[in-house]
């Protein structure tokens, strides 16, 4: 599955979480870093409107189906895949890190989340060394000099695998620029991933979840910042079935 952000195309590259927990796990052993991203109809409508993240996704060579309307969009392109939430991956992709003995960062949300985060993570995977807790301040840019400030800490620490918590598009073009200066981590964007973990936001029920209403619950958490959002998002649906259909019909 493919999305036109022209100039670029944005493919989906694993179709489900098996295969995309078997790519990580290979590179973290091997030593290879990667950019992952988790795409989802939010992101489609930034894309439309940002340069700069269009830019970033484009860089990203690990991207998933984060969202039931991406997932439904991939049937209808005849090129199904499934729904791979950044949040559900966490942990396994933790356990990946603690199988291959490399050291995991966390970056994003708050201190006091982080250290949360840390010791849910390190309960579920007690194997796992978390060698970095970076927090970000406020109105972090992650195209200025305190970004290059955290790269350059991230190198120091030794970390190969770097659980970014930013929130889109931060998030996204922060991985882009810091895969390109240390090639050797992989960088995961999983949104409130952390924030779950911690349990500074919950998380819908998992009843929710499987009748694909999650967004709902999201939403209804918070209203004001959330319904602009999801309204932009619904817009941009017709739009991608055509293209969807067109490219089935390829």
């Amino acid at each position: 599955m493919e999305f036109s952000v022209p100039p670029y195309r944005i493919a989906i590259t694993h179709a489900d979480a098996a295969a995309l927990l078997e790519e990580v796990s290979a590179r973290l052993r091997r030593g290879e870093g990667f950019a992952l991203a988790t795409i989802n109809l939010d992101h489609l409508a930034k894309l439309r409107r940002d340069e700069a993240f269009r830019a970033a996704y484009a860089a990203q060579d690990l991207v998933v189906a984060d969202g039931n309307p991406v997932v439904w969009l991939s049937r209808l392109a005849g090129r199904p895949v499934r729904l791979v939430p950044g949040s559900d991956m966490v942990v396994p992709m933790a356990e990946a890190a603690a199988q291959a003995g490399v050291g995991v960062a966390l970056l994003g949300a708050t201190p006091a989340a982080l250290d949360a985060a840390a010791e849910a993570l390190t309960a579920r995977v007690p194997r796992l060394a978390i060698v970095a807790r970076l927090a970000p301040p406020m109105g972090f840019d992650p195209e200025g000099a305190g970004a290059d400030a955290l790269i350059d800490e991230l190198g120091r620490s030794g970390a190969r695998l770097c659980f970014l918590a930013l929130g889109a598009p931060k998030q996204e073009i922060f991985a882009a620029r810091a895969y390109r200066r240390l090639p050797q981590v992989g960088f995961a964007s999983i949104g409130a991933g952390l924030d779950f973990l911690a349990g500074t936001q919950r998380r819908a029920p998992t009843w929710m979840r499987a009748a694909a209403l999650e967004w709902l619950w999201r939403m209804l958490s918070n209203p004001a910042r959330l319904v602009p959002r999801y309204v932009r998002s619904a817009l941009t649906l017709p739009g991608q079935a055509v293209a969807a259909w067109r490219l089935r019909r390829r």
